[in-house]
């Protein structure tokens, strides 16, 4: 104590000066504290030239992984405001300053309808929606293991798992919710198959693809049709098991890809056409395997990863196939360098009128992936730093950009 006493007796003229200025800045930082910390977005400049268009961004959602937290949102900046095109990461903490600091647990697809932008958070249980222009939230729709987002006549539909993250005979049937854009508010909802992915709209119904995928190895094989006039499954089509992807191309067919059984059955694509009374029938399949696609015109652009037992090793392949000839008509999008030293094709997405397109690559799943840019002809443009598994991405034209 003796000890102590000399210490603040040396130094007492010190406490005395400055002690009021140091409870003044307790009493400031304890006024600010409940203010807005705003964590500013990366900007990089691309270096590539930015060349007008009805195209005037591109959203890129990364997934994060499982259990990490670390959904983001970048944004590449197309609309020749600037010379050159400038990439901007993690822009949703910047524009969401109030909100937490990443959007959630797996970012698992990303859609833009009239002025709204749509982010489906698996895990987290959430569809955030937020202004197309600028990412600024304007509210939430809860929905248990939400999967993928589609549109029509100013509703979502929104497939959903239903039950929690878990492998097993007993896991439930999916849904597939009915939500009202304007006021976010679920007006309906369906029971459908087992885990429920990918869906379009084809006329007035709704074909939704089902995996099975908690149940291995007993996969679903079923596309559920859902009528939207009363919100009703009128018609189950056995495709193949283990479904996914789901789009439908300017002739009304559907495009729809199985991802097998990771043994025997391997990943295939499939493709199904209105018959004369417009039931949709199964066609032929292609023997690609397809992990995401585009389609724009005839064209479906695919990339695919499918492990092989036999080498234990993950298979690659890319190309487009002909949706009117139902046809294989390239087997390479690029032979570049570029693409040829990518760790893990994930996304890809193609301009709806330049058809120059972007992959997205995962690299090891646990830090950040890369977005590449390639020309028409597939030669290499540049490519940048995303978050953590890039994977859903999509265009913002100059429509977005109004407001609601």
């Amino acid at each position: 104590m003796k000890h102590i006493y000399h210490i603040y007796n040396r130094n007492k003229g010190w406490v005395k000066t400055f002690l009021p200025f140091y409870l003044f800045a307790l009493l400031l930082f304890q006024s600010c504290r409940t203010d807005d910390i705003i964590v500013y977005a990366e900007d990089v400049d691309t270096g590539a030239r930015s060349v007008a268009s009805e195209v005037v961004g591109l959203y890129v959602l990364n997934e994060g992984n499982m259990g990490s937290n670390k959904c983001t949102l970048d944004f590449l900046d197309l609309s020749a405001q600037d010379s050159t095109i400038h990439y901007h990461r993690n822009i949703f903490a910047e524009r969401n300053p109030r909100e937490v600091k990443e959007l959630g647990d797996v970012g698992n697809d990303i859609q833009i309808y009239g002025s709204r932008l749509w982010l489906v958070i698996n895990c987290s249980n959430k569809v955030e929606v937020c202004r197309a222009r600028d990412a600024v939230k304007l509210g939430k729709v809860d929905i248990p293991n939400c999967r993928y987002v589609t549109f029509a006549g100013g509703y979502a539909y929104v497939s959903s798992y239903v039950g929690p993250v878990a492998l097993g005979a007993t896991a439930p049937r999916g849904m597939v919710y009915k939500v009202d854009t304007l006021t976010l508010q679920k007006v309906d909802s369906v029971v459908v198959g087992y885990q429920p992915e990918e869906m379009a709209v084809v006329g007035n119904r709704l074909y939704v693809a089902n995996s099975g995928g908690y149940r291995v190895p007993d996969y679903d094989r079923t596309v559920s049709v859902i009528d939207l006039r009363s919100m009703a499954v009128v018609d189950e089509i056995d495709v193949a098991p283990n479904l996914h992807r789901c789009r439908v191309d300017r002739y009304g067919q559907l495009w729809v890809t199985s991802r097998g059984d990771y043994y025997t059955a391997v990943s295939r694509l499939h493709w199904l056409r209105p018959d004369g009374r417009g039931q949709m029938q199964v066609g032929d399949s292609l023997d690609v395997a397809v992990s995401d696609m585009c389609i724009v015109g005839d064209s479906l652009y695919y990339i695919g990863t499918q492990f092989n037992y036999a080498t234990m090793r993950n298979e690659r392949s890319s190309g487009i196939v002909d949706v009117r000839r139902h046809q294989v008509v390239s087997t390479s999008l690029s032979d570049s360098p570029e693409a040829a030293a990518m760790r893990m094709p994930y996304g890809i997405i193609v301009h709806p009128t330049g058809r120059d397109f972007y992959l997205m690559d995962a690299k090891n799943y646990v830090s950040s992936g890369e977005l590449l840019h390639f020309r028409r002809d597939g030669t290499f443009d540049y490519k940048v730093r995303t978050g953590d598994i890039p994977a859903h991405a999509v265009f913002l034209t100059a429509f977005g950009l109004n407001d609601n």
